[in-house]
């Protein structure tokens, strides 16, 4: 009995040894023509980051179509970021493998096939025998000789698919006209060529743009001004985006064009993708959240992508991106795809125009209006008095789909695109083009006759309804000041008046932007319209009822709320100084005395404590920063959008969406998975406290050179404790006028705050106390999350 059992497990020993001579493992990073890729073979870079092989696409794993690609090898969640054979899948993976050919190309064989299905098609290589393939740790597959280490004669960095990682290129080059971009996937399930694309702009400008069909432009970064693109305000030294561990490179000569991005911690997983939805996304792993998260998107709107919804289809977006098929039209087939809405709609009864008698064929296709809609783009203008005549030019033309009458007449020629609901409630109106049979209760002999009634009546009575509106507003909302106290539930309606439509902008803050309101009579107030927001409206109500009960003299009061359907909106007391970074960072021609700043620093961590530690539940603000600083009309500090956090929850994604470009104000535990506490707002309070006491960015450069930087909490943080030198960091005449006793006191307690672990960092009420003097304080290590950052801006 023994032996036998020897005997099998010998036997087994030696089919195992022989199946893995036939078929090896692949545990390196390196391929060669001797050792081709098959099966579930797969390269690992160095240090395990990536890996490369065949794979399905998560969301089509079914469909029996295999691709080569390389992907993160660490993570749970299926993340591909270049794929070889994107429009050519195999079907046979059991035939199939790529190998290194005789002429020194990278190529995807099957067996029944005669020609690659896949190749890099490298020409003049000289290199031959000795050619390999190698997965960088940086995601970079590169072919070179197996002896030259640093010279690639191919490299995937430069045949981008979706995803931009650290490290590679967007391109163009100016002497071939060669362009290195991205193109989205097709599908979720589909990684073939999309219609969206990201690249430098083709025209010559000093930005990247977003394309439909590789022909129309519908975003922009903006010109490069030297440290960032003017259309991407997370990038620019007024944010502290750049204190963050990114690092960006534009390159602009007589051969080039080109932009690219970096990380100085190797253990952040970062990525940008141009998404199947048309918006270019910049994602972040967490490992606490084992997710990515979303950090920053363009355009903000889905509905701005270019023909996302297809034809004949209304574009609505709000947390979803919605698109509905306009009266008269269905969906269009997608392929067994329903989550591609590009396809759009088509009709579901043909126009008559062109099939028959043209005097008959005019009383058989008729118009429907669809109203509260931003007009679609390529509309061709025409001469006509008035609305009739439009409406006769559109049917005199069989390619006319549709018209917009306003006093000039616009026709739209066959697919209508881009047509989107109009949430600023402008209420443009467009008349569809229909066959008589969808409109079967249309009376046309009565239509005009009808239409101008209503006009003149519509325009005698809105002109009385707005007189009548003007005096009920004033008297229903007038009495906000009136002593009472009590949270106001305005109507949209309401804000839309006192704001004029949203049309003054005080600025843009986390999850939305902030207007200026004037209520007759009463009061000026800020209106901030909040984005993005998913609560069901009961919690809204509840949250809202329990943040408006907060008073302090350092918080802002928050008026009142607006809760209808998907609109969001709170009404704050008005600060005529602004935001503290206005006069901080040379906005405003006012400069702030030392006394100023450090009464502000105490106003600011009174506010804070306020809410960690005096309201019923701890509140943390985790967005602290000079912008959600506001300053009343003596300078009195009040802490701006505290009730967000309560708000929108303290769940990651939403979180860090928000915070998009204030990252040099983040707590390390944002990024490393520790759980989020009080200490969080401590930190960006340390950091913002810097930025009060030396009146610039922690972040400037050099006026020696342009490519230099310093890092000021570094150079503080260092010089403490040297003692007795600290002042001489800061500008000479706010030196000059500050107590010599403050002023190690705060740049202390900075320090403190920005401490890498929550635990070493203080309280808000610890902070009120040293500042005022109450309580002494020790000189702190300098913080090694200071290091880190600063070596990021080198």
């Amino acid at each position: 009995m023994a032996t036998c059992r020897f005997s099998s497990c010998m036997l087994s020993m030696i089919v195992l040894i022989l199946s893995i001579h036939e078929n090896p493992l692949h545990a390196d990073d390196m391929l060669t023509a001797n050792q081709p890729l098959s099966g579930d073979q797969k390269l690992i870079s160095q240090d395990g980051k990536f890996a490369m092989g065949f794979f399905q696409p998560a969301a089509g794993g079914s469909s029996g179509k295999w691709y080569i690609g390389i992907w993160y090898n660490k993570i749970p969640v299926q993340t591909v970021v270049w794929v070889a054979n994107r429009d050519t899948p195999i079907y046979d993976l059991a035939s199939s493998n790529l190998t290194i050919s005789a002429d020194g190309n990278l190529v995807l064989l099957v067996k029944h096939l005669k020609i690659p299905v896949w190749s890099t098609n490298i020409t003049n290589n000289t290199a031959t025998n000795s050619t390999v393939a190698v997965l960088l740790d940086t995601g970079n597959l590169v072919i070179r000789q197996d002896s030259n280490t640093s010279n690639a004669i191919w490299q995937s960095f430069d045949h981008l698919t979706d995803t931009w990682l650290p490290g590679s290129k967007l391109s163009r080059n100016k002497v071939t006209g060669v362009t290195k971009h991205l193109i989205s996937w097709k599908e979720p399930s589909d990684p073939a060529p999309g219609i969206f694309s990201l690249q430098m702009d083709p025209s010559g400008a000093n930005q990247y743009t977003l394309l439909w069909n590789n022909s129309i432009e519908y975003w922009t970064s903006g010109n490069w001004t030297g440290d960032s693109f003017t259309g991407v305000p997370e990038m620019s030294p007024a944010s502290a985006y750049p204190n963050s561990a990114y690092t960006f490179q534009f390159i602009d000569n007589d051969q080039e064009v080109s932009f690219m991005y970096n990380v100085t911690d190797d253990a952040l997983l970062t990525r940008n993708v141009i998404d199947v939805s048309g918006q270019t996304q910049a994602w972040v792993w967490v490992d606490a959240a084992q997710a990515w998260v979303l950090y920053f998107s363009q355009p903000k709107s889905t509905c701005d992508v270019y023909g996302i919804c297809g034809a004949y289809s209304k574009c609505s977006s709000n947390a979803v991106l919605s698109c509905t098929c306009l009266k008269g039209f269905s969906e269009s087939p997608r392929n067994g795809n329903p989550g591609n809405q590009t396809a759009g709609c088509r009709r579901n009864v043909p126009l008559r125009c062109g099939h028959g008698d043209s005097a008959k064929v005019k009383n058989q296709d008729r118009f429907y209006m669809v109203s509260g809609v931003h007009l679609p783009d390529k509309a061709q203008g025409t001469d006509a008095a008035n609305v009739h005549d439009c409406e006769s030019a559109c049917l005199n033309n069989c390619s006319c789909t549709a018209y917009h009458f306003n006093g000039t007449c616009l026709l739209w020629y066959n697919d209508m695109i881009n047509l989107r609901h109009d949430i600023d409630g402008l209420m443009d109106n467009i008349f569809i083009r229909l066959a008589a049979s969808e409109l079967p209760d249309s009376r046309r002999e009565k239509h005009w006759s009808i239409i101008g009634i209503i006009i003149v009546g519509l325009t005698v009575v809105s002109i009385g309804v707005a007189i009548l509106y003007f005096l009920h507003v004033r008297r229903r909302i007038g009495h906000i000041y009136s002593g009472d106290g009590s949270m106001i539930n305005f109507r949209y309606n309401d804000l839309q008046f006192i704001t004029r439509n949203f049309t003054e902008r005080l600025g843009a803050g986390s999850f939305g932007s902030v207007f200026k309101g004037i209520i007759p009579d009463t009061a000026t107030v800020a209106v901030k319209r909040l984005e993005g927001l998913r609560q069901g409206e009961k919690e809204f109500r509840a949250e809202v009822s329990t943040i408006g009960k907060i008073h302090h003299k350092n918080l802002i009061r928050l008026l009142g709320f607006c809760c209808g359907g998907s609109k969001r909106l709170l009404v704050y007391e008005y600060m005529p100084n602004g935001s503290l970074d206005q006069h901080l960072f040379g906005k405003s021609n006012l400069t702030l005395s030392w006394s100023t700043r450090y009464q502000i620093a105490i106003g600011i961590a009174k506010g804070l404590a306020y809410l960690h530690e005096e309201c019923r539940d701890c509140i943390i603000h985790c967005d602290i920063k000079p912008q959600n600083i506001l300053l009343d009309e003596s300078f009195v500090p009040k802490v701006a959008d505290f009730g967000l956090s309560k708000l929108i929850g303290h769940d990651f994604s939403r979180v860090l969406t928000s915070m998009r470009g204030t990252l040099g104000y983040l707590a390390p535990e944002w990024l490393s998975g520790q759980a989020i506490t009080s200490k969080a707002d401590v930190f960006s309070y340390g950091m913002m406290l810097f930025e009060i006491i030396s009146g610039k960015r922690n972040m400037e450069r050099r006026a020696s050179t342009s490519s230099s930087v310093e890092f000021f909490p570094l150079l503080v943080a260092e010089e403490i404790p040297k003692g007795g030198e600290v002042h001489r960091l800061f500008n000479n005449e706010l030196a000059g006028e500050a107590s010599p006793e403050e002023l190690d006191r705060v740049c202390k307690v900075a320090c403190w705050c920005i401490q890498n672990h929550p635990d070493c960092r203080p309280s808000m009420r610890e902070i009120i106390q040293i500042l005022e003097g109450l309580k002494p304080v020790e000189t702190p290590p300098v913080p090694r999350y200071l290091k880190l950052l600063a070596d990021g801006q080198e």
